[in-house]
């Protein structure tokens, strides 16, 4: 999850609201991660996070992607401007057991091992996890990154 516009901890919050209102099991969030913007148009810094949900009872990925772009919809994401600031993101990171490239869903995200603001709170939730393609640990992929932007754990 990702906001630089607004209410940005506002905005993360509301995301993990929905996602309970959507009756998904969240069972662990990571901290909040303040991160400089990475390949986007803008100037404004991002507030991440992950949440890790209940993998048991997880509708099919493609459902799960509807429903977070419902929420993105819901709280006030337009996608006007490529690559331009947003008041939310909510990218699928992983799906248990599925791999997935087509044109509307990649699973794993193909960008994961490119971005510290991922891996840093990925990395505080599941280091030991493997990436099913790479077949690297979240942790070996967080050392080998070549993204060294700024990624700190958030201080309100």
């Amino acid at each position: 999850m990702g906001s630089n516009l607004g209410d940005r901890a506002g905005n993360l919050l509301a995301a993990v609201r929905c996602l309970i209102e959507a009756d998904f099991t969240v069972k662990t969030l990571s901290n909040i991660y303040e991160t400089e913007p990475l390949n986007i148009d803008t100037e404004l810094d991002f507030l991440n996070m992950v949440a890790e949900l209940d993998g048991a009872h997880l509708p099919t990925p493609e459902q799960l992607l509807a429903c977070l772009l419902r929420i993105e919809y819901a709280l006030g994401r337009t996608r006007g401007v490529p690559q331009g600031p947003r008041t939310i993101d909510l990218d699928l990171l992983f799906y248990p057991n599925v791999l997935s490239d087509t044109e509307y869903l990649t699973l794993p995200h193909r960008r994961i091992q490119a971005r510290r603001f991922v891996l840093e709170p990925l990395n505080e939730l599941v280091p030991s996890l493997v990436h099913p393609v790479l077949e690297k640990t979240i942790g070996e992929l967080l050392l080998e990154t070549t993204d060294d932007s700024d990624v700190r754990v958030w201080k309100p």
